[in-house]
């Protein structure tokens, strides 16, 4: 028997942990602009998202994998722009709201 058994250990690559970071803020910072006022939640979340896949694409080496840094980059922008505007609309809305009922005295 040989007891120079040495199963081969899967090697950390640096920044795929940001990379997940990044996607999983991504998706739902998208999934929260459905939602009305918590696209508010959703800005935070696809600043933060931008920021973790930028810091992920630095620190992942040449010729590795970088699809979920990609994609939480893609997602946070979109999630970005999205939650921007739902959160403006239901501001909008809002005061207008708020303004009619003052009018009419409540």
């Amino acid at each position: 028997m040989d007891n120079n058994f040495n199963p081969q250990v899967p090697q950390q690559v640096p920044g795929k942990g940001l990379a997940i970071a990044s996607l999983v803020c991504g998706i739902v910072a998208v999934a929260s602009c459905f939602f009305g006022i918590y696209a508010a939640a959703g800005i935070v979340l696809g600043i933060v998202g931008i920021v973790l896949s930028v810091m992920a694409k630095k620190q992942i080496p040449a010729g590795a994998p970088k699809g979920a840094a990609t994609a939480g980059l893609v997602l946070s922008i979109i999630a970005l722009a999205i939650c921007t505007i739902v959160f403006i609309a239901c501001m909008t809305c809002y005061a207008a709201v708020n303004s009619a009922l003052n009018q009419l005295g409540y």
